[in-house]
């Protein structure tokens, strides 16, 4: 028995590993165990922790036994002997890969929420677990992160049997283990305590490294000139922010909506800017023919988009547009103007129906968001999006209501939103270069 804990076993094997201090590194733990073990290894080194996430193909009379492995990225690990000493279909094989397949996508959406992954590209990669048995796992998680572009890959546990480094094919740039016994019976042969790490420790380990290692934000106080007003507003820039979402809030609520201000901060975690404003002022929130002048809304959201394009904090960002209830009619109006460069669309149990036949003019890629038990606005969405020309998509959160109350059902409206606005904001910056 080596280690008392994986806390005492990161804490070792981050001793072994002091020459990458100072470098471009990035920690990835294998969840769940290996969390906690690469969770010190971070803190030891200054760097990001993340999790890889990978899965092992179990035989299915015998699920202990690993026939291969699959990680993000499509990433596909095959034993083919284990799979024809057990008698393994074709079939038999798909089967557990989908299933596999299907878990790793929930965990990742519980360990990372809306956060995207950290950027591997041309850095030093540490994979790390709590131990390697048949390194299948090992060896999915290593292509895994060379295909995310790792510069260099360091495989690293506390303990592996002897001979380890031959099972992973040269997959690895560098391999370290703080012990290669010749006895090697299981993993948890060489702990004290080895009990199975909970979901919540996972994230909990992630958030705090993140707290110390994500984007810091810059909330800055703004007004917006609009003809002879000024429309408030509060503008949240994360460091390197990747684009800026202009909220076009519905039914008369401004930029204190306790919804909106919570998909706001989701997308800041995200990396993304945001700017919450209103779009009427107090006197004008009061008149109801006001609060559904789509035409007024969208001419107002158009200049503070402007005004942002022109601001020294935000110019040349891509931007995009979040409109709530009736606040989507005013994003996809303006969208639809013949000059305005926004870059994509998000609806939140919006109300599209009522661009009306403008619908056909938006040209920036739109996605909607209704709730499943939101039956009436789900038809108008349905309809709505019929007549949209530009890339588009609905998406039904299942069980939600027209607000979204229901618990999760805001935070799957942040993580669509921010997947669906950073993924266009990357195609309009490289189309803003060339």
């Amino acid at each position: 028995m080596y280690f008392a804990d994986r806390a005492d076993a990161g804490r070792r094997l981050a001793a072994r590993l002091g020459h990458l201090q100072g470098r471009d590194v990035v920690v990835l733990g294998l969840p769940r165990g290996g969390v906690p073990v690469a969770a010190e290894v971070a803190e030891a080194l200054g760097a990001p922790l993340d999790i890889c996430l990978v899965r092992k193909l179990g035989v299915p009379s015998r699920p202990e036994l690993a026939m291969g492995a699959v990680g993000e990225g499509g990433v596909r690990v095959v034993n083919e002997q284990v799979v024809r000493d057990a008698g393994v279909t074709g079939r038999d094989l798909a089967a557990v890969e989908e299933r596999e397949r299907a878990v790793m996508a929930e965990r990742a959406r519980l360990y990372r929420g809306i956060r995207r992954p950290v950027p591997l590209e041309g850095r030093t990669v540490v994979v790390v677990d709590d131990g390697l048995a048949t390194g299948a796992t090992a060896l999915a998680a290593c292509r895994a992160v060379r295909a995310g572009g790792a510069a260099r890959i360091v495989l690293a546990v506390p303990v592996a049997p002897h001979g380890w480094t031959a099972r992973l094919a040269g997959e690895a740039d560098e391999t370290v283990a703080v012990h290669a016994p010749e006895g090697f019976y299981a993993v948890g042969q060489f702990y004290r305590e080895f009990d199975q790490t909970p979901d919540a420790e996972v994230v909990d380990r992630l958030d705090r490294n993140r707290a110390a290692h994500g984007p810091a934000v810059r909330h800055t106080a703004v007004r917006i000139p609009v003809g002879d007003l000024e429309l408030r507003g509060d503008l949240a820039l994360p460091d390197g922010a990747a684009g800026l979402v202009l909220f076009a809030h519905g039914s008369g609520s401004g930029r204190h909506s306790p919804r909106n201000r919570a998909v706001a901060g989701a997308l800041n975690r995200a990396g993304l800017g945001t700017l919450l404003f209103d779009l009427l002022t107090e006197a004008e929130a009061a008149d109801r023919a006001r609060v559904f002048d789509t035409p007024l809304l969208a001419g107002r959201l158009g200049r503070a988009a402007a005004w942002s394009a022109g601001w020294p904090a935000t110019e040349g960002l891509p931007r995009g547009y979040f409109g709530a209830s009736t606040g989507a009619a005013a994003a996809l109006w303006a969208a639809a103007e013949p000059d305005d460069d926004v870059a994509a669309v998000v609806s939140r149990g919006g109300r599209p129906d009522l661009a009306g036949e403008r619908l056909a003019a938006v040209r920036a890629p739109t996605l909607l968001v209704v709730g499943g038990s939101d039956d009436l606005v789900l038809d108008l969405n349905r309809r709505a999006g019929a007549l949209l020309r530009c890339e588009s998509r609905l998406e039904v959160v299942p069980g939600a209501g027209h607000l979204f109350e229901e618990p999760g059902a805001l935070e799957e409206v942040a993580a669509l939103a921010a997947d669906w606005f950073t993924g266009r904001f990357g195609a309009a910056g490289n189309g803003r270069d060339q």
